[in-house]
């Protein structure tokens, strides 16, 4: 592949090898603004990389080194997100600054980037995640608008997509102020997925979040935070999908 190098003086040493793949919108108004702060060492953030609207791939920390680009959070126990992942910002004003679709030289981009750096490092399907999967209380990106289902399709993630008799078997939506059953089932659910938040029966804010965060990749067209039937399906497949190690990451049932 082509790489602009731009390199950032923002990283450390890792202590393991990299096995989670995170994608962030770099949310500022231009790209070259995003370039120059993740090459500011008074900033003290960067990413391995950094792709522009018109399909452009900066590479700013070699990937054996550790970015600085996840900040704090968890997925699927690891709370080191930085040490044990690669990191790519994709130039996107973000919500603050006029989000808006990505364009497609700017996913092509990206889906050859991904696929390249996986020839290299082992990263399942289920650990390359958003940067809100993983900090869903602090992160919006890269957002409802990125095409988590495109890049499942070209083998690159998982994406589940239910039939409408397993949606409505799953009976009436789950919301903010409920307890029980359905609750504790859900939260467990969205753990063992790999989201930070605890096992439990109360719907709180925590689970607020992390609801929005899920829809924010696997159910994208309605972010709220409510657990109706479609996004309880999508995660019972989702679970499903992950446990079989699908071969293209994609499943319709």
């Amino acid at each position: 592949m082509d790489f602009i190098e731009a390199p950032s003086p923002n990283f450390d040493q890792r202590t393991g090898l990299p096995d989670i793949l995170v994608l962030h919108y770099t949310g500022m108004q231009t790209g070259e603004e995003a370039l120059a702060r993740l090459c500011d060492p008074e900033a003290k953030v960067s990413s391995h990389y950094m792709v522009e609207e018109d399909g452009r791939i900066f590479r700013l920390v070699a990937e054996e080194r550790r970015a600085w680009h996840a900040g704090r959070g968890v997925w699927q126990g690891t709370d080191d997100v930085n040490g044990a992942s690669i990191g790519i910002e994709i130039v996107n004003p973000g919500h603050e600054f006029g989000y808006r679709p990505f364009p497609e030289v700017q996913i092509d981009a990206v889906i050859k980037l991904v696929a390249d750096i996986r020839s290299r490092w082992t990263i399942p399907d289920n650990r390359i995640i958003a940067h809100s999967d993983m900090a869903p209380s602090r992160k919006d990106d890269p957002g409802e608008l990125f095409p988590w289902k495109r890049l499942a399709g070209e083998g690159h993630g998982l994406w589940f997509e239910p039939a409408a008799e397993r949606i409505q078997a799953l009976g009436v939506p789950l919301q903010p102020g409920d307890e029980g059953l359905g609750v504790i089932v859900l939260r467990a659910g969205l753990h063992r997925l790999g989201y930070g938040i605890q096992p439990g029966g109360e719907y709180d804010e925590e689970t607020v979040q992390t609801v929005k965060a899920f829809q924010r990749h696997w159910r994208q067209h309605r972010v709220d935070g409510i657990a109706d039937g479609e996004s309880r399906a999508r995660l019972v497949g989702l679970l499903q999908l992950a446990s079989v190690e699908s071969p293209t990451g994609v499943l319709d049932s």
